[in-house]
């Protein structure tokens, strides 16, 4: 379980980086036209959303692998999975469908697992 984990973290964390960076990269007339919920919010909060989910893939690998602070990587899972709730919901509420709500859960789902098993019975 151990290695699914690993791999687990190092997906979410491939996933995460990519979207923050997206998020920090793209100028806000693209991220509006690709992403549409991006309208609703100031470009300051896309950005700073891009950065928790860039420093959330950094907690989910960094500590596991100096072995520092491995607790670290547990909160790091637990606050992506919250970011994600909030995504999930935003989304919901804008009557986006369910279908651009459910990378949001499943993104959740997973992280809430690799926090729940980094937590409990598979701690670093």
């Amino acid at each position: 379980m151990n290695l699914v984990l690993w791999i687990l973290a190092f997906l979410l964390a491939a996933v995460f980086i990519g979207s923050g960076l997206a998020k920090l990269l793209t100028p806000r007339a693209q991220q509006v036209e690709r992403t549409p919920y991006a309208e609703d919010f100031p470009h300051s909060v896309i950005v700073g959303i891009g950065v928790l989910e860039i420093l959330g893939a950094v907690g989910l690998i960094l500590p596991a692998l100096t072995g520092v602070a491995t607790i670290l990587v547990a909160f790091a899972a637990a606050g992506l999975a919250i970011t994600m709730v909030f995504a999930a919901l935003v989304h919901i509420r804008r009557g986006d469908g369910f279908a651009a709500a459910l990378p949001s859960i499943v993104l959740a789902i997973l992280s809430v697992l690799v926090a729940w098993s980094r937590f409990g019975p598979y701690q670093l």
